[in-house]
């Protein structure tokens, strides 16, 4: 399998293959007062087209960015116009962040993961910006509408029952991105009627971890030590977890980079299961 990561060198060789599409990713928490695509339109890579997380979703469900049916997402993304033999590349604003959650829709439709036509820059926009590359407020060419076609992999999502019936079961391990003191409800949560704490039995493992300083990914066997460290140990199948489903897609990115399966991630995240009160909450 190609790596899921394409470095900002491999991007600026590529960029003039037209049969590359650039999608900017970007989505910001509430509390950081700022709009991914107004950001795009001040400063973007030219070329990208903005990728709304929150449109490329089920427009019936009330919960953040949920996963669209695959009919919803072959519509989009033909729109969009990307066919099944694209190479799909995903950056965002903050580096390693939400655009793991586009390349991991496009993963779970069946997007050519295995022969690498979709990947994350590594160390997004700023690091493209940091080493003097052109961005633009021009818009890019609107795109020629296609015909796409979604193989979708239900084996790597996951929802409420999957998650309820493996606090029972203890298959799965579920890992949680969101910083420890979210985890421990030493912290609020950014989203107003969410509990702190964590789901029981789940694991603490921030996203951050995985990222070097320059906000890149950290080397495959660097990687692989920080799931050792936080329990994932081969034993037991993955299911990744965070705030809203963006940022455990950063989990299942390092999964992928240190060569481990990929496992599932928890659609619904801390969002969908702090909301409620019929589910358990631990704390420590």
């Amino acid at each position: 399998m190609k790596s899921p990561l394409i470095s900002t060198d491999e991007l600026a060789a590529a960029l003039p293959d037209p049969n590359i599409i650039l999608f900017d990713a970007t989505k910001y928490l509430p509390t950081d007062g700022l709009d991914g695509a107004n950001e795009f339109r001040r400063a973007h890579i030219p070329g990208a087209h903005y990728f709304d997380v929150d449109h490329i979703a089920d427009d019936a469900n009330s919960l953040p960015h949920m996963v669209p049916t695959p009919g919803r997402f072959e519509a989009l993304i033909g729109a969009m116009g990307v066919t099944n033999s694209s190479f799909v590349v995903f950056y965002d604003q903050k580096g390693i962040y939400s655009a793991p959650r586009g390349w991991w829709l496009f993963t779970l439709f069946g997007h050519g993961q295995n022969q690498g036509r979709v990947a994350v820059l590594d160390g997004g926009l700023p690091k493209w910006q940091r080493e003097g590359r052109s961005v633009t407020a021009a818009p890019s060419p609107a795109p020629t509408p296609t015909t796409y076609r979604a193989d979708f992999r239900a084996t790597r999502l996951r929802g409420l029952g999957d998650i309820l019936e493996n606090l029972e079961t203890g298959h799965e391990l579920v890992v949680d991105a969101r910083a420890e003191s979210r985890f421990r409800a030493t912290a609020p949560e950014p989203r107003p009627g969410v509990r702190g704490g964590h789901i029981p039995g789940s694991a603490n493992l921030p996203f951050s971890n995985l990222l070097s300083i320059d906000g890149t990914m950290l080397p495959p066997d660097a990687v692989r030590a920080r799931f050792q460290a936080a329990g994932v140990d081969g034993t037991r199948p993955i299911i990744t977890s965070c705030g809203t489903g963006l940022t455990a897609a950063v989990l299942t990115l390092g999964l992928v980079v240190a060569g481990l399966p990929q496992g599932a991630l928890y659609d619904g995240s801390w969002t969908e299961w702090g909301s409620r009160t019929d589910t358990p909450v631990a704390t420590t």
